[in-house]
């Protein structure tokens, strides 16, 4: 193998090598894009919707990576699934399969002689077998209950052999059979979370009143409306015990309703502005009024793309009668990791 003997490239070089990264891209959204859907497809979705068992995926060589790919796919959205080498099945692995599996067999010619001797041991014992392959005649295509095709592939590799754009096109497939299957379950969020416990997909999925610190009435004032500035932080200060105070005051008006926020930064701002006359100024005036909020029933990725969106720090939480149940500080966030201190 030849070694470069430098990395540098002159901007004209810079410039071919993303013309030819491009084509790369194209290449393999072509593959994806030729792929048919049909009724194969809809029958390999009706066998593992009802089985009773795993997805058992199996493929050879590069086709072995984009299996357990597609495990971890069906696995993630409902339906239970493990990878199978097709070599070790023949040394004793074919223990893993179960009656009630559907087994799903990854090969572009269909004809990979481990594959297809899988699949042949499966036929014989009459379990429901899925393959996808490139070439609709071929031997795996012959012993599958249904064979799905990604059509006839040119690799992105330039001497057309590495497998690029067919592997791509395959697991594209795959994950829409994965999709489709969960898509039929109904498969909904309260779903997901149960299989993303943690991690930041789990934390995402997290009710928001389980990431706030401060709760109402709690570590957290309600501050009424008709006070002036001082009041109103002197009885946030008087009635929280907590040595950590949130960044904002929540004002309800007499029905116990959010009528506004009020921050530290909003504070600074008008101290700025008025000095220490800033004090004796009505709350209500200065307050932001109709702030950004989110209901009890919202997630954290919720509050994630509400703080991105429209970069506050502070997010009142309110029950459905408009009362604020608490108050998201991006710091949650933060500890969460579902965002950066940056």
């Amino acid at each position: 193998m030849n070694k470069a003997k430098s990395t540098s490239l002159t901007p004209s070089a810079a410039a071919e090598e993303a013309k030819f990264a491009r084509r790369v891209l194209a290449t393999e959204a072509r593959a994806i894009d030729g792929i048919e859907i049909g009724p194969s497809f809809h029958q390999a979705v009706a066998i593992i919707l009802e089985s009773s068992g795993s997805v058992v995926v199996s493929g050879l060589g590069k086709n072995g990576p984009i299996g357990q790919k597609l495990c971890a796919t069906f696995a993630s959205t409902g339906t239970p699934s493990h990878f199978l080498h097709p070599t070790e099945a023949m040394h004793g692995d074919l223990g893993r399969i179960q009656r009630g599996d559907v087994v799903l067999l990854l090969s572009r010619s269909g004809n990979t002689d481990e594959t297809v001797a899988l699949a042949a041991i499966l036929k014989q014992d009459q379990m429901q077998v899925i393959s996808i392959v490139a070439n609709r005649d071929c031997k795996l295509q012959r012993l599958a209950t249904v064979s799905l095709c990604i059509g006839e592939v040119t690799e992105a590799c330039p001497m057309n052999l590495a497998p690029t754009a067919s592997t791509t096109a395959m697991l594209a497939l795959g994950d829409a059979v994965a999709l489709a299957v969960s898509r039929r379950r109904h498969f909904g969020l309260a779903d997901f979370q149960k299989v993303h416990p943690g991690g930041t997909l789990g934390r995402q999925l997290m009710p928001v009143t389980e990431a706030m610190r401060f709760r109402a009435n709690e570590n957290l004032v309600l501050i009424p409306t008709g006070l002036t500035v001082k009041e109103a932080y002197d009885g946030a200060a008087a009635t929280t015990s907590s040595l950590r105070q949130s960044g904002a005051l929540l004002i309800v008006d007499a029905g116990g309703a959010l009528a506004g926020i009020f921050t530290d930064a909003d504070l600074r701002k008008l101290f700025l502005c008025e000095g220490p006359t800033a004090w004796h100024r009505p709350i209500d005036e200065v307050m932001v009024k109709q702030p950004h909020h989110l209901k009890h029933s919202a997630l954290v990725q919720d509050a994630v793309q509400m703080v991105r969106e429209f970069r506050i720090d502070e997010v009142p939480v309110i029950d459905d009668n408009g009362a604020p149940v608490g108050l998201l500080d991006a710091q949650d966030l933060i500890a969460l990791k579902v965002i950066s201190d940056q």
